[in-house]
């Protein structure tokens, strides 16, 4: 069996993820703070005929060794964490985090989650909650006959009632941050849990201690580059083709050795 047959498969298998990790972030290019997502690659193991530095003869030795690589893998996806653009959208329930940080919610099984999506509303016993009815850690609760609700930049919650235009506090919304944003685990939905890669979520005020500030009326687009990923998915699909033309080729190979038995 041809060895290029083998090699060409794990390039069309890298460069199919590869694919599939593009179609990805071009369909979530309207999910509001969605982080393009990029996966890593890397050589696989290569089978040495001849070691670099060995002896030719007794007096001189091999400037280069000899070795062919057995293709190509992807190792891992890369969370892409810088911001996307802050828009605003006159809604009193929407949040964007300008800089570093997340939003801790907790969803329906108790589980502490973290999501940058801002987009929130008020549920039926008046928690703040996102668009899955996750409910929003430490925003307290804003009562049915609430007039006007205000979030501040330290993620600060206050109403005012009909008649009565002093300001409540009804909670300050829990921010957290990460040593390591990439590592943590998405969830779907925008919603991430920690790993031993992330480290363990560090709790802060938002707009202290290299927290972002939280912005009402205003939400956080998608980071993903619609024309750059067109590109890239151009040269995926092209990096494809030129392996499938190298199954073609080694299939080609293989029809003439065995037609010369004939």
């Amino acid at each position: 069996m041809l060895r290029s047959l083998w090699i060409a498969k794990t390039g069309m298998d890298a460069e199919q993820f590869n694919l599939d990790v593009i179609t990805n972030n071009l369909a979530n290019s309207q999910t509001t703070a969605f982080k393009r997502v990029q996966p890593m690659f890397q050589d696989l193991l290569y089978t040495t005929l001849r070691t670099a530095g060995s002896a030719s003869n007794a007096q001189n030795l091999l400037p280069t060794g000899l070795q062919i690589g057995a293709g190509a893998a992807v190792t891992s996806t890369e969370r892409n964490n810088i911001q996307g653009t802050l828009i605003q959208t006159g809604n009193q329930l929407d949040v964007a985090i300008q800089g570093n940080g997340f939003f801790q919610i907790q969803l329906a099984d108790g589980t502490l989650a973290y999501t940058r999506n801002g987009q929130f509303s008020k549920s039926a016993t008046g928690q703040i909650v996102t668009q899955s009815g996750n409910v929003v850690a430490g925003a307290g609760v804003i009562p049915a006959n609430a007039t006007s609700i205000t979030i501040n930049q330290a993620g600060l919650v206050q109403y005012t009632l009909q008649g009565n235009q002093t300001a409540i506090q009804a909670g300050q919304i829990t921010m957290a941050n990460f040593v390591n944003p990439a590592g943590l685990f998405a969830l779907g939905g925008g919603n991430f849990i920690p790993t031993p890669a992330s480290g363990t979520a560090q709790n802060n005020i938002a707009g202290t201690n290299g927290m972002g500030t939280t912005n009402q009326y205003y939400i956080e687009q998608s980071n993903v580059n619609v024309a750059e990923e067109l590109v890239n998915l151009i040269a995926a699909q092209r990096a494809y083709e030129i392996n499938t033309r190298a199954v073609t080729a080694s299939d080609q190979i293989l029809q003439r050795v065995s037609n010369m038995g004939q």
